[in-house]
């Protein structure tokens, strides 16, 4: 299990990728992905909304630290995870990295729900993504971050050197 440190909460508040108001903003240019994660509740269900089904979404059915009462539904493939609230843990990981791979040479569609808290799947998920992956979560109070995989999976494999590690 990896534990977030103090010092690293500050870091990880400031958004990863670009950020937008709202899915509007973007929901065009998604085409041009083989791949799309989405990170988050609200982030999945507007998705889903819109019509655009993400190839790996994870979502925890909590809002802002509050339960949640979406109803996330597309066909996808239900996996669940523990994940403890500042952890990463090796059963998060390793449910990402099913999904991924069993679906990104298919048409088939994962949906994680974590049992703990799924913030911080975004950086496993950048890491394991294949070529050609945007992710998307979202950014607390401002909007939707939008991040190119392949711009920072060095930066989140740095930023995952930095949890401590737990047994």
């Amino acid at each position: 299990m990896l534990i977030l440190q103090k010092e690293l909460r500050r870091e990880l508040k400031d958004p990863l990728g670009d950020l937008y108001n709202s899915l509007e903003e973007v929901k065009d240019s998604l085409s041009k992905y083989n791949y799309i994660i989405s990170v988050g509740d609200v982030t999945t269900k507007n998705l889903v909304e819109s019509e655009i089904y993400p190839n790996l979404g994870i979502i925890d059915n909590r809002i802002q630290r509050m339960d949640s009462d979406y109803e996330i539904n597309y066909h996808a493939t239900i996996l669940n995870a523990e994940n403890p609230p500042g952890t990463i843990t090796k059963d998060l990981w390793e449910t990402i990295d099913h999904a991924i791979s069993s679906s990104k040479n298919s048409k088939k569609k994962f949906l994680i729900v974590v049992e703990g808290e799924e913030d911080l799947a975004v950086l496993p998920s950048i890491i394991l993504a294949p070529k050609n992956t945007v992710l998307m979560y979202g950014q607390p109070n401002q909007g939707l971050v939008v991040v190119e995989v392949e711009n920072l999976k060095k930066k989140a494999e740095e930023l995952i050197n930095k949890f401590e590690e737990a047994n």
